[in-house]
């Protein structure tokens, strides 16, 4: 199990949660902070510290947020790969795009 960061991350990036990360896995991509899943030790530290709760256990990640388990692991592809799934959940789901973007 790893930890996840969901929807309400994106265009937040409050980084308490980079601070208190004992081994640095949480990384800013595009508009959201990720997880690397490959560093990531399950600790936990970092879950208590985001001002919007989008952090979750893996395990408890809300149905309605399940795709953003593959958007934290394309960290591992690239910041590209994560811009392009985000990218991809927000037309979906009717978010707004940021300025310079669609």
């Amino acid at each position: 199990m790893t930890y996840v960061i969901a929807e309400p991350c994106i265009d937040v990036k409050d980084r308490a949660c980079v601070d208190v990360c004992p081994v640095d896995c949480i990384h800013e991509v595009g508009r959201m902070l990720v997880i690397d899943p490959e560093e990531c030790i399950d600790c936990g530290a970092c879950e208590p510290e985001c001002p919007v709760e989008a952090i979750f256990p893996e395990d408890a990640l809300p149905q309605k947020w399940q795709e953003f388990t593959p958007i934290n692991a394309a960290y591992l592809e690239g910041a590209d790969a994560v811009d392009s799934l985000v990218a991809s959940y927000c037309e979906r789901n009717e978010l707004p795009a940021i300025e310079g973007q669609r």
